[in-house]
């Protein structure tokens, strides 16, 4: 599928507001979504939402590269019970497949309407799934000794001695990488556990503080035009600010409840010296570095508002069935790229 069709579907789940903004109901709304399409630059395809299609998506990958023909048909092994799901050229019936899932979904309460919040949860769950996924599948191969934790040497075997007691710290160096391991390495015994190698793997999703603080310290290098260490108001409007303003009138529901870069400059420069360091940051970093968590709440609240056509805030069957394709966008995304958190820092 075209890389255009995947960004525009990426773009629409971080800025629905466009979608529903003045300028938007004006005729203006595509050049706005188009601006902050290109500020955003996000790295995530639409979340998966059917656990079954994700199931036979990572056997069929273990078989082969690509695992779609040229009409999007899922390809494999389908002699089980899940083949009731699938014709005889393996395309999926989505419209049984939703059949089956509503009920699973709607659960808080199982009133037969899903909310934004039993919606969010089931895509969150799918999105834990996948970090767990990709995790075990970095663990397993990295894991050379089979203890279940993963040593500097293990994941970095191409260092020498001479390089680790260099100990620099430029991007991709022993030192760059040793300093992740340390953050991740909450129980410092010198070694990742699965979780502690979660966290390192993917720190964007991650709950350790450290890691977040070295997110920001990273970023900030990047940010800080005139190197004193700190964001000053002019380096916070032009590499922070539109970010967080972007999310923020998603969130809100309008612009007119974002604060001014100049209010939430002063909101969060907390000793009032006139520069925000690391710490004061540290609320910012959902705004630059959403995770697949993030990413799939955001999806999530994106599904509610294309596929709820009688704008009750809630998604009936009917609705679903309506917009199934809303649904299953992840069968279109064969361009996906995987990339490396450490490349993009």
């Amino acid at each position: 599928m075209a890389k255009a069709v995947v960004y525009a579907l990426l773009a629409a789940a971080f800025i629905i507001f466009l979608v529903t903004s003045p300028a938007s109901q004006k005729g203006h709304g595509r050049d706005r979504w188009l601006a902050a399409n290109r500020r955003l630059g996000s790295k995530y395809p639409a979340p998966k939402f059917d656990p079954l299609v994700t199931e036979i998506e990572r056997k069929n990958e273990e078989k082969s590269p690509s695992h779609y023909d040229d009409d999007h048909s899922l390809i494999g092994n389908l002699d089980d019970p899940s083949s009731m799901y699938f014709d005889d050229n393996g395309k999926l019936n989505m419209t049984l497949r939703l059949t089956v899932l509503f009920p699973f979904i709607d659960n808080e309460p199982n009133d037969g309407l899903i909310s934004s919040k039993e919606l969010e949860m089931w895509y969150v769950k799918q999105a834990k799934d996948l970090l767990f996924y990709r995790t075990r599948k970095e663990m397993d191969y990295y894991d050379k000794d089979g203890d279940g934790e993963i040593s500097f040497r293990e994941y970095l075997p191409q260092f020498s001695e001479e390089d680790i007691e260099k100990n620099r710290m430029g991007h991709g160096d022993p030192g760059w990488w040793k300093e992740q391991i340390n953050n991740a390495d909450l129980d410092r015994n010198g070694t990742l556990s699965f979780y502690e190698f979660m966290d390192f793997l993917h720190p964007e999703d991650s709950n350790n503080i450290e890691i977040h603080r070295w997110l920001l310290r990273e970023k900030l290098k990047r940010m800080d035009s005139d190197r004193d260490g700190k964001l000053n108001l002019e380096e916070f409007m032009d590499h922070v600010y539109a970010f967080y303003k972007t999310y923020a009138e998603f969130e809100n529901g309008s612009a007119g409840d974002v604060p001014q870069p100049e209010e939430k400059f002063a909101d969060l420069d907390v000793n009032k010296d006139k520069g925000l360091d690391v710490e004061e940051l540290i609320p910012m970093l959902p705004y630059l570095h959403p995770g697949e968590l993030s990413h799939a709440k955001y999806y999530s609240s994106y599904l509610i508002h294309e596929a709820d056509d009688d704008k009750d805030g809630k998604l009936s069957l009917g609705e679903m069935l309506n917009h199934e394709m809303l649904f299953y966008t992840s069968l279109l995304d064969v361009d996906e790229d995987d990339d490396d958190f450490h490349d993009e820092l």
